[in-house]
């Protein structure tokens, strides 16, 4: 059975901006001739990973809201230097994900840490393309938002 994970992108102010990022960093290991490659790195290993990695996708939440997903490729045990003074490695899980970011229908998350499995029944549907993710707002709310800067 197919298990996703979800996850905040913090510091993130939009799904276009999460986009761009991840461009520029295709765009930087191409100038380096790397594998293009985004990988997420985090503390745990899902220990349920053979139902991750069974069709499984990563749904960012940006500004308190499920926008996107990626598949997700691969799952890799890193280790990565201490901070302050540590000179030990730190065992971590890298999340390797495909490059093609998927919009869906924004749907309200609030914060967590880490990344939280995520059951299949759960996830919002994918937006089709030039659909407008809030066309189910009245018109006056949806005005008000966009002055708020919140869509």
């Amino acid at each position: 059975m197919t298990l996703h994970l979800i996850k905040l992108s913090v510091g993130t102010e939009s799904l276009d901006t999460f986009k761009t990022w991840q461009e520029e960093r295709f765009a930087q290991k191409r100038a380096l001739g790397e594998p293009e490659q985004i990988w997420h790195v985090t503390r745990a290993f899902p220990r349920r990973a053979a139902e991750v990695l069974d069709g499984g996708c990563l749904y960012w939440v940006i500004k308190r809201q499920i926008v996107a997903r990626q598949k997700i490729a691969a799952l890799e045990k890193v280790t990565v230097p201490g901070v302050n003074g540590d000179e030990s490695e730190k065992p971590r899980c890298a999340i390797i994900l495909d490059p093609g970011l998927i919009p869906v229908r924004p749907v309200p998350r609030k914060p967590f840490q880490g990344w939280r499995y995520f059951d299949p029944k759960d996830v919002p549907p994918d937006l089709r393309p030039g659909e407008d993710p809030n066309a189910d707002l009245p018109p006056e709310m949806a005005a008000e938002l966009r002055d708020l800067g919140l869509i």
